[in-house]
């Protein structure tokens, strides 16, 4: 996942293999795109070679002044704590609400910007980049609409994988136009998708007229949605040991091991959840917790 050219995913495609393309639409300050990260992670490690992810980040929040989501009656930053306690709950995933009250982001435009920086130096950097953004906001309560807070992780990171990210490059291209014109590009592409929810996943294969999953769901009901839509993408593979599952990444949370060594949905209620961004519209739809929608997302 990330942005090195297309922003192709970096793992390995096999010669000759069944490729499933995903545009991944998502924002940092989306919890329930971090409640996602179980399940997208074992998508990415069960059919590496056969997926190809490409992430589009959606500029969730702009600031607060012009933020509204009608739906889930968010109007001010304190009225997040409650959907993270409950996308905490549902997804497994550990969550510190407290941020909205002690010291809410302001934008997730300079987060967004900074992924983007990153993955100006590859599509690796991005993707462990973003995923270190989400932990310091998700969980760490650290605020990531801050510059110096973004620039420190990227010290951060790059002290912990000198092979993976220049600190010195990144703050150059922090503030830079090429981060910016790439936000800039993911936006309005999911506006011309009719994007308005993260995460939401855009699936395209030969053949055949691209399909939508908005939301978060459980690994089963993800699973039979792409093998649905895409019928040879052949059997997952699983991890020898929870141990190897943790290196391939770098570092887990317990559900994210949960859901590849135990029950993947572990005592999760069969629920949809998703962020919304208010510079678009939409109705409640009876299709939104449909397995796949084709065309474009649920919406109206």
């Amino acid at each position: 996942m990330g942005e090195s050219g297309n922003g192709v995913s970096p793992e390995p495609q096999p010669k000759d293999a069944p490729v499933l393309e995903i545009s991944y639409f998502t924002d940092p300050l989306c919890c329930w795109s971090w409640g996602f990260e179980p399940q997208l992670r074992r998508l990415r490690y069960g059919f590496a070679g056969r997926i190809a992810l490409r992430l589009r980040l959606g500029g969730m929040i702009g600031d607060w002044d012009r933020f509204s989501d009608p739906l889930n009656d968010i109007h001010r930053p304190t009225q997040m704590g409650p959907i993270w306690i409950q996308a905490g709950r549902i997804t497994g995933m550990p969550l510190d609400p407290t941020i909205w009250a002690r010291d809410p982001p302001a934008s997730s435009w300079p987060s967004c910007l900074a992924v983007k920086a990153a993955g100006l130096q590859s599509a690796a950097a991005a993707d462990v980049y973003l995923r270190r953004v989400r932990e310091a906001v998700m969980v760490e309560g650290r605020n990531v609409a801050k510059e110096g807070v973004l620039v420190n992780i990227a010290h951060e990171l790059a002290k912990a994988r000198p092979d993976l990210l220049d600190p010195g490059r990144f703050e150059v291209d922090f503030t830079g136009v090429e981060a910016r014109t790439a936000v800039e590009s993911d936006v309005r592409e999911a506006r011309f998708r009719g994007v308005g929810r993260f995460p939401c996943l855009g699936l395209s294969r030969p053949g055949a007229d691209r399909a939508w999953m908005v939301g978060w769901r459980p690994w089963r009901e993800l699973l039979a949605g792409l093998v649905a839509y895409m019928p040879d993408l052949g059997a997952a593979r699983e991890p020898p040991s929870a141990e190897a599952y943790a290196h391939y990444w770098g570092g887990v949370t317990s559900r994210e091991i949960q859901a590849v060594t135990g029950d993947p949905d572990g005592a999760m209620p069969d629920e949809t959840g998703f962020c919304e961004r208010p510079a678009q519209r939409f109705r409640r739809s009876p299709n939104l917790e449909a397995a796949v929608g084709t065309d474009r997302p649920a919406s109206g």
